[in-house]
């Protein structure tokens, strides 16, 4: 796996830069001899998209295809477990990621085009078997990049240039099996490739007792994808881009739980292991763009869409009993827009940038719920449940724009400025003015960068909670409160400083800090059964940190190693209050707490080691000092810390028709039982633990 920092790109001074930290270094292709002219076209086309959008002076970390089958589980592992090896991220449960103590501020974008946000809160809609390379952008981000800013994980996705592909299965612990296959090729100027996979496995949510095997824990899932290219001219291109996801899966059961004491058609005996609630998770996506580059100009035009549904089905005895209520829920969201983006070189000093998207959202929510009526005192009146239909459908429009200028000033200083505008209309119609500053200099081995960026984050539209509080007065399903004010756009300002520096041309390491200030701070939490996240907002909150990183690359063995140590507090919560108990909202009404997702030190490392006849071992580990829980105050405590460790080893061989690769998987090679989240805290619901020990065996067959 590699890791590169790219502290600026697109202009003079970034010609050849390269910068840590962390880890394995690419292959350089194989062979010799004459490169296809399509080939050399379309390299040429994707280096004058990737100049569309530099990430001057922001913190760049990116992977290859070959960097991410060099980790545990390779290609088979999840998207999330890929990027969890860069700094400053650490996980939570449902395979969340935190990038900067930031509540899931990540934007996900394919070949630079901008994917809307989905439904899905378990499943991963996109796989690291589509993708060339991955990067996280994060830190003060030029001005092409906005309202999810904590992270951007762009894609580049594997196309047809080369003729071939392979069929895997994959499988072991936890009764996971995981057939797949890849495949391109190309035809003149049309060239394609696509990919698939299904999985099957006694896994599918963490553990919610720590036990290696929940019950009622299974999941499948299926994963399509297709990219094609045809290439117009020596300047300009077409592509498409579809992919899609389903995936179900049951939720675990805790034994041995106490109900409220509530009697549901003359039923109060109901033991928690036989629960069964189940959720299931669709998206279909697709993009497709038009790109021009001539001679000092480049522009690309493209159409996104995104499709995406939840369905949560209740245990309606067993969750009435558990929780006071049963909720079908179905929501859906159809998202589509345009992304127009261009850059024009107007002098050696000078590359200006510019780009106007627009999207449109319509987010529809159907919830059935049965709930006992109950008095004054919460007793129940009645052992017949009650059914409240409550629905609602909401269109959102958001505008985008932004220009902004890389200015050499020297052969050693770049300054990248700009602004950006954003109109979010939806829940609330709000908008902002957000100025970017980027400075990188660089010297011989070292280059130091400093930026300040004012952001603008609304809510996830989708995710906004329309239940009508008011339907469930004088029932078991009342909310704690009944205040629902509508969350609000978050508003921060965000420096960054940081430097690289290479100590030796195999050695280098890089220091990077960060503050954030932020006024309706954006959170999310699970409040209910249905496990959809709800985003509420607390009136002043800040963030800040300072990461290490550490990267050794030479000959067969690559090592890399980072650290972070991060705060992050939010005070008064001031929108969707309902959700929470009024002695809470009253305390951090005047206090600052921990974000229930702040996580005070977080580390990853990996090392990877190519023997002789083909064979190559490594291995990989994440360390979490923990996620917040309850204790004296709000999210007061944490949990305790933990360490996974992951090994891998595989090996090739010749055959006819093409290689044949063998490899082995442990994952957490020391059976660490570790809590994610122990159940409590602010919006925190079921306890979930991380992954028992898992031995997994891989067979590929390439042609």
């Amino acid at each position: 796996m590699a890791m590169r920092s790219m502290l600026l790109s697109g202009s003079a001074l970034a010609a050849g830069l390269v910068l840590a930290p962390a880890a394995f270094a690419a292959d350089a292709p194989a062979g010799g001899g004459a490169v296809s002219e399509v080939v050399v076209t379309a390299e040429r086309l994707n280096q004058a998209r990737d100049s569309i959008q530099p990430q001057t002076g922001a913190s760049t970390y990116s992977f290859d295809s070959k960097q991410i089958e060099a980790l545990p589980g390779g290609s088979n592992a999840s998207l999330s477990t890929v990027i969890l090896q860069a700094p400053g991220v650490s996980q939570d449960s449902f395979g969340q990621l935190h990038v900067r103590d930031d509540h899931n501020g990540l934007q996900y974008r394919l070949n630079g085009v901008i994917l809307p946000e989905g439904l899905s809160v378990f499943g991963q809609a996109l796989s690291p078997r589509l993708a060339d390379s991955v990067k996280l952008v994060t830190g003060a981000l030029p001005a092409q990049y906005g309202l999810r800013t904590a992270g951007i994980i762009d894609i580049r996705t594997k196309t047809g240039l080369t003729n071939g592909g392979s069929v895997s299965l994959y499988g072991g612990s936890q009764g996971l099996v995981e057939p797949s296959f890849e495949y391109g090729g190309s035809s003149g100027n049309l060239s394609g490739f696509v990919s698939g996979s299904f999985m099957q496995s006694d896994r599918g949510i963490e553990s919610p007792d720590g036990s290696s095997t929940p019950q009622h824990d299974r999941t499948q899932q299926t994963n399509g994808f297709a990219y094609l290219e045809d290439i117009l001219d020596p300047s300009s291109r077409v592509s498409l881009i579809l992919g899609t996801s389903s995936q179900h899966f049951q939720i675990p059961t805790r034994p041995g739980q106490d109900t409220l004491g509530y009697t549901v058609n003359g039923i109060s005996d109901y033991p928690s292991q036989n629960l069964n609630e189940q959720q299931r998770e669709v998206t279909h996506y697709g993009v497709v763009s038009y790109l021009h580059s001539a001679d000092k100009w480049t522009g690309q035009v493209s159409l996104f869409a995104r499709y995406s549904t939840l369905d949560f089905s209740p245990d309606t005895v067993g969750d009435i009993l558990y929780d006071g209520i049963a909720q079908t829920a179905q929501k859906k969201d159809v998202a589509g827009g345009v992304q127009a983006e261009g850059v024009y070189n107007l002098s050696a000093a000078h590359t200006l940038r510019a780009g106007l998207i627009v999207q449109v959202d319509r987010s529809t929510s159907n919830t059935t719920s049965q709930v006992l009526p109950v008095d004054d005192s919460g007793a129940q009146t009645s052992t017949t449940p009650l059914t409240i239909v409550d629905n609602s459908a909401k269109t959102a429009q958001t505008y985008s724009v932004y220009a902004q200028d890389e200015w050499t000033l020297t052969d050693h200083l770049v300054l990248n400025y700009g602004l950006r505008f954003d109109q979010f209309n939806a829940y609330r119609n709000e908008n902002q003015l957000s100025p970017r500053i980027n400075a990188v200099w660089m010297q011989g081995a070292t280059t130091i960068h400093a930026g300040y960026a004012r952001y603008f984050t609304p809510p996830p539209f989708e995710l906004v909670a329309s239940q009508t509080v008011a339907k469930f007065q004088g029932t078991s399903g009342a909310s704690p409160g009944t205040d629902a004010t509508t969350p609000y756009a978050e508003r921060s300002d965000y420096l960054d400083v940081g430097f690289v520096h290479k100590l030796t041309p195999a050695f280098s390491f890089g220091l990077d800090s960060y503050y954030k200030k932020a006024r309706n701070l954006v959170d999310e939490g699970q409040f209910g059964a249905p496990i959809i996240l709800t985003p509420f907002n607390y009136r002043d909150g800040y963030a800040y940190g300072l990461e290490l990183s550490l990267n050794y690359n030479r000959g067969p063995l690559q090592a890399y190693a980072n650290l972070t140590a991060q705060k992050a507090q939010g005070r008064d919560i001031v929108s969707s209050q309902f959700n929470f108990d009024p002695a809470e909202l009253a305390y951090i009404k005047s206090h600052y707490i921990y974000l229930d997702h702040d996580q005070t030190y977080s580390a990853s490392a990996g090392v990877n080691y190519a023997l002789d006849g083909g064979v190559k071992v490594g291995a990989d580990l994440i360390y979490g000092s923990g996620l917040r829980k309850s204790g004296d105050v709000p999210n007061g405590s944490a949990v305790g810390p933990y360490t996974q460790v992951n090994l891998t080893a595989s090996k090739s061989f010749t055959a006819p028709g093409g290689p044949l690769e063998l490899r082995v998987d442990i994952v957490n090679a020391f059976d660490e039982v570790y809590l994610i989240r122990d159940g409590t805290g602010v919006g925190v619901g079921a306890p979930q633990y991380g992954p028992r020990r898992g031995l997994f065996f891989g067979v590929r067959k390439s042609f």
